[in-house]
Parts: C-alpha cells; sequence; structure tokens
C-alpha cells in the first residue's frame, strides 16, 4: 500500500449528497476477481453517456462533457470533495479501489458511510470529515479559483488551503499510523514473518507428519 504522509493535489468537486457505490463503481464491473483496472470506470454512468461494459476500451466511449471529472480544469486531480454521507449503499470494497486507482488520494465530505470508510483506510485513501460549513467553503473557493490544490499533511493531521490557513482534523491513531507507514492487513502481519517463520518451524520439528502430503 502506497504511504500517505504529505499530499497537495488539485481538488475536484462532486457536488452531490448521498453517493452510493453503485454510482463509485456499477455493479457489472464487480464480476472481475482482480484487484485491478477499476480506475477508468469509476463513477462510469456519470462519466459517459454510453452503457460501459468489462472489457469495453475507454477509446470507445463517450464521455460526458458536463460530468465534474471530464472537465479538463479538473484533469488530474487527486483530491475528491464531496457532500454527506459519500459511500453509501452496499459494502463492495471495489469503491475504494476504483477512486484510488483513479489517482484519488484523498476525499473531504462531512460525512461517510461507514463500511466505506473503514475501507478507505484498507486501501490507502484518507477520508477526512470536516464540518459541513467547512465543506461548502471549499467548495466556493473551488469554484471561484481554477486550478485549486489543497496540502494534506496527515502527521500534523491538517488541511492547508492554498493562503496557508490550517484546517485540523481528526483520525484514529492506528489508522493513521497503517497509512503513515503503507501498512494494509497484509503489511502488518508481515512486520511478524519472522515470528512466523520460528513458530512454523518449531511446529514442522515437533510434528514432522504434518509435512507429509495425505495419499490419494
Amino acid at each position: 500500500m502506497q504511504k500517505f504522509t504529505i499530499h497537495q493535489g488539485l481538488v475536484a468537486p462532486l457536488d452531490r449528497e448521498n453517493v452510493d457505490t453503485d454510482a463509485i463503481i456499477p455493479k457489472q464491473f464487480l464480476k472481475s476477481i482482480r484487484r485491478t483496472g477499476f480506475g477508468p470506470n469509476l463513477f462510469d454512468e456519470w462519466r459517459y453517456l454510453d452503457k460501459g461494459e468489462p472489457g469495453k476500451p475507454e477509446s470507445e466511449r463517450k464521455p460526458n462533457p458536463d460530468f465534474v471529472l471530464n472537465q479538463p480544469r479538473y484533469k488530474g486531480a487527486s483530491i475528491l470533495l464531496a457532500r454527506k454521507n459519500f459511500g453509501c449503499g452496499s459494502s463492495r470494497e471495489h469503491a475504494p479501489w476504483a477512486l484510488e486507482q483513479y489517482g484519488f488520494r484523498a476525499i473531504i465530505a462531512p460525512s461517510f458511510a461507514d463500511i466505506f470508510f473503514n475501507n478507505c483506510f484498507k486501501n490507502g485513501l484518507l477520508p477526512i470529515v470536516l464540518p459541513e460549513a467547512t465543506v461548502s467553503r471549499l467548495f466556493d473557493e473551488v469554484a471561484a479559483f481554477p486550478g485549486y490544490q489543497l496540502t494534506i499533511d496527515l502527521e500534523r493531521q491538517v488541511v492547508v488551503l492554498p493562503q496557508g490557513e490550517e484546517i485540523p482534523f481528526d483520525v484514529q491513531a492506528f489508522r493513521k499510523y497503517c497509512l503513515i507507514n503503507g501498512l494494509d492487513d497484509i503489511g502488518l502481519t508481515l512486520r511478524h514473518v519472522d515470528k512466523i517463520k520460528a513458530f512454523e518451524a518449531e511446529r514442522l520439528a515437533s510434528k514432522p507428519w504434518l509435512a507429509h502430503q495425505p495419499a490419494v
């Protein structure tokens, strides 16, 4: 998992409440058993005018020019600004996969659905909860200033505005540790690889029959 320490990026505003996970990554793309390749289909039904299907080349799609991520001023955005209850709906982990693989590193909103919120941390995305009035102010500033960027300092737990103002945010200590060190659940386990190997060697020495394959 990619480490998250300090990130500066262009902000894209998604001015919709209650964005559910089926909108983030529609159900037809959940057929894949791989954890890669979901970025091109992020917000698929909003980003394109034609119906998307797995394996359909992006070059053959018809982009919706009115959707925010298709507007040139937001090309390359890596911070998503959203409204309340972002990520509601089903618990599909494909939603944070799609956001991360599109290029987003952080999402700022007044509130998130619980399961989506937890899944973000497990996949290297930082969901930041800020007061609704503060989020509305950021929407106004993004609209007023093309190229609007924010700096997110996870160590200090602040969002830094272009003029230098700092907005604090809360993050649970363990989640912060995992993001800063780039540790997902597998990475956390692998920190103890020496102990795991020692346990396996000791068990095999005391119970050597475990190494034998049963006859077919």
